[in-house]
């Protein structure tokens, strides 16, 4: 059988300019049969558009592509999904008041008759769940009350049951726990022996590593390259897509890999003593040092998400966290007392807890320093736009003007703009959780060096991170959770991907038997 004839979905020269901007200038790509085909580039590279337009929301300006064969141009997305292209996205997609079976088939149902009995709908959804799950949760239970994670475990599982012939997941795994992120590849696994085509989009080396089989490289909305899994080392994939090979390239060319650290007397900021996270766990004790960049790893659910919001939030049973200050301790207990104290918190969830949807750029940049712009009871827009300017150019914020909504910034920028809230706050201590989820490495690039140049002047980094490669590129130690206490600390000469991974399961690798320097392909 010739490759033309296992084509699924092909694109030929596809185009589209948004006014003055071409946001995809020529792309072009084979996904196969049984193939899960990985597409890769920043932020601005036109995967974003590619996947509205392969799911009927755009329409090329020129350019084409087929499915199965036969030339489409989708009216709309409600085409595309007859026609077997469906998408999940990185957002979770639920309606929260809503069922789990309810959002599993949204959609499914026109307007005057059912497609699929009460009865069937409930033993596929309960099939798929139990495919992406370990314990999956009563389908008439509200879908607000489930995780992040098992939300959008519901928005994968609504395209599974529809069976698609092309299924394009945009940065869907990136609200995955691990493990139910492993349970997703291995059913994808399954569905390609079956036929099943993926269009995978996302950002996460070692998940391209793991689950592709052909990888495609879009810069500047330009195909640029398309290799086997083989050829698709880190530094490769890096290369195609910035001209560079490491994650943590800096302006001049250097690394980050090899940041100098904290000083040796520097004072401690924040101290934990007995921190239970558990009630069955080991107390965790802490102590952060002024210039130091701390990383908070582990499997999802083991503690490290609980212990970074209770540096923020204080203990929620034993335990002390104390902020020292000039020799003073001050004990966090809240939110606010963290923020007087000088600690500034970016979330994990950015649409759900940082931004703020309905406004402006610059009204969700000032959100936490609207006193600074007040002038005789009045909101100064011009004291605001003073103050973000700053931190625009440092962050290198890509945005039109200071008054468009904050959705109209990529998530990367958006993420800029959160942190830049905080920064405002001159805070001494910074709590990031997972701050690069979801972002382009040129928006991760930003982010890693502006936290060595906060290291640089004293700050204090907490950062929780879901990626092997930021822990042994960024960081001067990494805290290991496991079953809710802290299990294991390795410090920057102690970092590779195998001791780091090891650690993840309770194990230890000795330096001597694992490759040092920093990762040149996909991380476990």
């Amino acid at each position: 059988m010739s490759e033309q004839s296992q084509v699924t979905l092909e694109v030929t020269g596809l185009a589209k300019s948004f006014g003055a901007t071409r946001a995809l200038r020529s792309c072009s790509l084979r996904l196969l049969a049984g193939e899960v085909h990985a597409l890769m580039g920043e932020n601005g590279s036109g995967k974003s558009t590619l996947v509205k337009i392969l799911t009927g929301v755009h329409a090329p300006d020129t350019g084409g592509f087929q499915v199965g064969g036969r030339a489409v141009r989708f009216g709309g997305p409600a085409a595309a999904i007859d026609a077997g292209v469906m998408a999940v996205y990185q957002e979770v997609l639920v309606v929260g008041p809503r069922s789990v079976l309810e959002n599993v088939w949204l959609g499914a149902d026109g307007v005057f008759r059912r497609k699929v009995s009460e009865a069937d709908k409930r033993a596929k959804a309960a099939a798929v769940l139990g495919e992406l799950l370990e314990q999956v949760p009563g389908l008439d239970t509200p879908v607000e009350q489930l995780s992040l994670s098992d939300r959008q475990a519901c928005g994968i599982a609504r395209a599974l049951v529809r069976e698609p012939k092309v299924l394009i997941l945009d940065e869907a795994t990136s609200a995955l726990d691990v493990a139910t992120r492993d349970r997703l590849f291995a059913a994808l696994a399954r569905r390609k022996a079956a036929g099943m085509s993926v269009l995978f989009v996302s950002h996460r080396m070692d998940e391209v590593d793991a689950i592709s089989d052909r990888v495609s490289v879009l810069r500047s909305g330009e195909s640029v390259a398309t290799l086997d899994a083989a050829e698709a080392t880190t530094g490769e994939l890096v290369r195609l897509m910035t001209g560079a090979e490491h994650l943590t390239v800096t302006p001049d060319g250097g690394s980050l890999a090899h940041r100098s650290g904290p000083a040796a007397d520097a004072p401690v900021l924040l101290r934990v003593r007995g921190l239970r996270l558990r009630p069955d766990a080991e107390p965790v004790d802490f102590e952060l040092r002024a210039g130091e960049l701390v990383g908070l790893a582990g499997l999802e659910g083991h503690g490290q998400d609980a212990f970074i919001k209770a540096l923020w939030e204080g203990p929620s049973g034993d335990g002390s966290v104390l902020r020292i200050q000039d020799g003073a301790q001050t004990e966090v207990r809240s939110e606010q007392k963290a923020a007087a104290a000088g600690i500034g918190y970016v979330p994990r969830d950015r649409r759900a807890e940082a931004l703020f949807g309905t406004l402006s750029i610059r009204e969700n940049f000032a959100a936490a320093t609207q006193r600074k712009d007040t002038r005789f009871g009045l909101l100064s827009r011009k004291s605001a736009l003073g103050r973000f300017a700053e931190y625009k150019a440092g962050l290198k914020v890509r945005m039109g003007r200071e008054s468009d909504p904050i959705t109209t910034l990529s998530g990367g920028n958006q993420q800029k703009v959160v942190i830049a809230r905080w920064l405002a706050r001159r805070p001494d201590v910074l709590l990031l959780n997972d701050p690069t989820r979801g972002v382009d490495i040129g928006a991760k690039r930003d982010i890693y060096a502006l936290l060595d140049e906060l290291t640089g002047k004293g700050v204090a980094v907490v950062m929780l991170s879901t990626e092997v490669d930021e822990h042994i590129e960024l960081m001067d130690r990494v805290l290991v959770f496991r079953e809710g206490s802290h299990s294991a600390s390795l410090d920057r000469k102690e970092l590779t991907r195998q001791s780091l991974v090891a650690a993840f399961f309770g194990r230890t690798v000795s330096a001597a038997a694992a490759p040092a320097a920093a990762p040149t392909d996909g991380a476990a």
